[in-house]
């Protein structure tokens, strides 16, 4: 993507999962700034449109979190890359 638009949104430094603002296909590579450093992660499967991938390691039972909140809870050990969604992320806003 250009350095016009960034491939990814990050909307809060302590967030662990940014969103994709295209389709990031396997390999793709972005560099994601959070808080004082940049951080670069590889999408390892495909990223959809609208879609998480994770910018931080999480264990599981880690809170997820987007916006500055926490969305939810690592179902499973989830590595920066890694798509982030229902396989791997149990909601709490759901119950």
């Amino acid at each position: 993507m250009s350095a016009a638009r960034p491939a990814v949104l990050l909307l809060d430094a302590r967030d662990t999962a940014a969103i994709a603002l295209a389709p990031l296909q396997p390999g793709t590579a972005v560099d994601v700034r959070r808080g004082g450093e940049t951080v670069r992660v590889v999408a390892e499967t495909l990223i959809p449109f609208g879609h998480k991938i994770a910018v931080a390691a999480m264990a599981a039972g880690a809170p997820v979190i987007k916006y500055g909140e926490v969305i939810g809870v690592a179902t499973a050990e989830i590595r920066p890359g890694q798509h982030v969604h229902v396989h791997n992320v149990r909601s709490d806003r759901a119950r």
